[in-house]
This record gives C-alpha cells, structure tokens and sequence, in this order.
C-alpha cells in the first residue's frame, strides 16, 4: 500500500471557493462563554465543534487567532459550550457580533466555576481549558468536560450560509 504520496504543488482552488465547499456540510451552533477576571462574561458563536473523546470526556473548538478575545479564552481556567436549540438564532447572530455587552437581556445559569450557561440550550458543557493547538489561522481548543446537562429538543443548525433545525 502506498502510504507517501507527492504534496500538491499548487492549490486548484481559492480561499472563497474553499469556504464555499465548507458551508456545505451542515454543523450545529454553538454559543462559548467565559467569565473575565472583573465578573463580567464573554461569548462568541462558533460551529467549529466536536468530539473527540469519551475517557477522558474532551471536546474541541477553534477559534481565529487574530480574534480580540483569544487571550480571553487562552487565559481563562474554564469555559462552557452551549449547543443552541432551534429558536435561538437570536442568540447565534449576537455572539457573533461585537458589542458592548451581548449579555444584556439574556437569560442565563451560572455554573459550578461562575460561567455563563445559556437558557434553552440544547446541551452544554462546562470545560477545564487543557490544551490549545495553533494550525493555520485558527488555534484549536481541547476541553476536558468536568459537568454537562442536555435537554433533548430540536438543535439549531447551520449549512449554506443559513439557519435551519433539526427534525
């Protein structure tokens, strides 16, 4: 089995052709959200999650690290992932927004550590920040779940470009 194979030496496509092809694959929505060392709570949308492992319980997310609030979310000990529930698009396009205060209205628990659990979410999970990853212009966050809750309902969804839900 041949297992080396010559890199491309160009690619045959550009940068929105490539961003084109990945909005195809339908992901869910999340909303991170981490309390700053003055109380006050950050959040951002992000549909770059996953598994990726039951023993121990990780997860991972990515964020671009040119973001304003990456030495928020390097520096932090902890943080949650709230998988937004259908219905809550509202709060997708907030966090994916900067303003001065996306909290303001917003229904929310705290957790265990004082992190920001969203109302009506799906699911969430409260992580302890082991490990970050830089590959290309995102750095990849590890989380290890140390709580989760779900609440089993139709999950937002995004795909094309758009908002959709589950059946």
């Amino acid at each position: 089995m041949n297992t080396r194979s010559p890199r491309a030496t160009e690619r045959g496509f550009d940068s929105a052709h490539f961003r084109q092809a990945l909005s195809q694959f339908a992901t869910g929505v999340t909303v991170i959200t981490t309390r700053l060392e003055d109380g006050s709570f950050r959040g951002l949308t992000a549909s770059s999650f996953n598994s990726v492992s039951l023993d121990p319980p990780l997860v991972l997310w990515s964020l671009g690290a040119a973001a304003n609030s990456m030495p928020i979310f390097s520096g932090n000990s902890h943080y949650v992932i709230n998988v937004l529930a259908a219905g809550q698009e509202e709060l997708a396009l907030r966090f994916s927004r900067r303003t001065d205060n996306p909290f303001d209205g917003v229904d929310y628990d705290l957790s265990r550590t004082g992190q920001p659990i969203l109302k009506g979410a799906v699911a969430w999970f409260e992580c302890h920040n082991r490990s970050r990853y830089p590959e290309g212009d995102h750095v990849i966050f590890v989380g290890e779940v140390e709580e989760c809750a779900v609440e089993p309902q139709p999950a937002l969804l995004f795909h094309g470009g758009r908002f959709g839900v589950t059946a």
